[in-house]
C-alpha cells in the first residue's frame, strides 16, 4: 500500500499554523486547531443542482448561485407569471408577477429584482421585494427579447425587438428606481442577446445576439457600455443567440445558447478584452435564465433537446486553489 513518504518522500509534517504558500498535493498536521489538511488545485466544472418547480424556457433570472431568482417565461401560465427561489440546494416558489410574460429583461437580487419588456411585445416594468411583485415605471420604446443588466434602482435594458416583423432596434434605456431615460444607442442593434446579471448601469454588456438585417445573422461581437455610450469589446469565440451571462463586464461568463445542436453546452469567459473556452455544461440548452459571478453562475430552464421547457439546473465553479480539511470537505 502506497503512503504518504512513498510518494512524496518525506513524512507529513506538523505546523502550527498553515503554510504560507503550500504545493498541490501537500498534506499537514495544523497543532494548533488539530486537523489534518490539504491543498489542492479544483478544476472548472458545472454540476447539477435541483430542480425547478415549473419547467420553463425564456425566462428571467437575478441574483446568485446561493440566492437566486427565477421569473416569467413560456408556455402561457403558469410559466408566464410563476417566481421561484434559490437557495444554493432546492427552489420554492414565490410571489406570482402581475402579467405573466417572457423573453424580458431580469435584473437584481433575489429580495431586489426588476422585469422589463417582454412578450406579448410590452413596456411593462414590475419590482419584487422578494415576497410580492409591483408595477415600476414604464418602459420608453415596448420591446422583446431584450437585454438588461444592473439593479433594481440602476437598471439597463438594451436592444430587443418591437414587434415582428419589427427588426433588432438600437434603442438604451437607463431605470433609476422609478422611470426609464433614453441613453445611448447601441453600434449594432441585436435581439436574443445575453446580458450579464452582475454588470452595472455604468458598465454594462452584451453578448452576441441576432440581427436580422446584418450579415453575418448572428454576430460573435461583444458590445460595452460606460454610462454614455456603447463601444465594441472582443469578439466571442462561439455567435450564438439565446445564451446566458454572468458576472461584470471585465469578469464574464456567457453559456449555453442555439443553435443547441452545435453551441448549446458551450462555455466561454471574458476578462475585458478576450474570451477564452470554459468547461461545457451539462445539457445542451438555450432560452435558460442565467446569473450569478464568473466564478460562481447559474442557469435554469430554457429548451433542452427532447423537453422544450426543461425542470433542469446547473451551477459553475470556478474552482483554482484551496486548502481542504481532512473529514470536512
Amino acid at each position: 500500500m502506497a503512503t504518504y513518504k512513498g510518494i512524496k518522500g518525506f513524512n507529513i509534517q506538523t505546523v502550527s499554523s498553515d503554510p504560507p504558500a503550500p504545493f498541490a498535493g501537500e498534506v499537514w498536521y495544523n497543532s494548533a486547531s488539530a486537523t489534518v489538511k490539504y491543498f489542492a488545485v479544483i478544476p472548472e466544472a458545472w454540476s447539477t443542482g435541483g430542480n425547478l418547480t415549473t419547467g420553463r424556457n425564456r425566462t428571467q433570472a437575478a441574483g446568485t448561485q446561493t440566492a437566486g431568482l427565477l421569473f416569467g417565461g413560456y408556455p402561457g401560465t403558469p410559466s408566464g407569471v410563476a417566481t421561484e427561489e434559490y437557495n444554493g440546494t432546492s427552489w420554492t416558489n414565490g410571489g406570482n408577477l402581475g402579467t405573466g410574460r417572457y423573453s424580458a429583461a431580469g435584473t437584481g437580487t433575489q429580495t431586489a429584482a426588476l422585469m422589463a419588456g417582454g412578450s406579448p411585445v410590452s413596456n411593462a416594468t414590475e419590482e419584487y421585494n422578494g415576497t410580492a411583485w409591483t408595477n415600476g415605471g414604464t418602459l420608453t420604446t415596448a420591446r422583446k427579447y431584450t437585454g438588461g443588466c444592473g439593479t433594481q434602482t440602476a437598471s439597463l435594458v438594451f436592444g430587443g425587438e418591437t414587434g415582428p416583423p419589427a427588426p433588432a432596434v438600437t434603442a438604451t434605456e437607463e431605470y433609476n428606481g422609478s422611470s426609464w431615460t433614453n441613453g445611448g444607442n447601441l453600434g449594432t442593434a441585436v435581439e436574443r442577446q445575453a446580458g450579464s446579471s452582475g454588470a452595472t448601469q455604468t458598465a454594462g454588456i452584451c453578448i452576441s445576439g441576432k440581427t436580422p438585417t446584418a450579415s453575418p445573422n448572428t454576430p460573435a461581437l461583444t458590445q460595452e457600455y460606460d454610462g454614455s455610450s456603447w463601444t465594441n469589446g472582443g469578439n466571442v469565440s462561439n455567435a450564438r443567440i439565446s445564451g446566458g451571462g454572468a458576472g461584470t463586464q471585465t469578469a464574464t461568463l456567457f453559456f449555453t445558447g442555439a443553435p443547441v445542436g452545435s453551441n448549446g453546452n458551450l462555455t466561454e469567459k471574458y476578462d475585458g478584452s478576450s474570451w477564452t473556452n470554459g468547461p461545457n455544461t451539462i445539457n445542451l440548452r438555450n432560452f435558460g435564465g442565467g446569473t450569478g459571478t464568473q466564478t460562481a453562475a447559474l442557469v435554469a430552464g430554457g429548451d433542452i433537446p427532447g423537453s422544450s421547457a426543461t425542470v433542469t439546473t446547473e451551477e459553475f465553479s470556478g474552482g483554482g486553489p484551496a486548502t481542504f480539511t481532512v473529514g470536512t470537505d
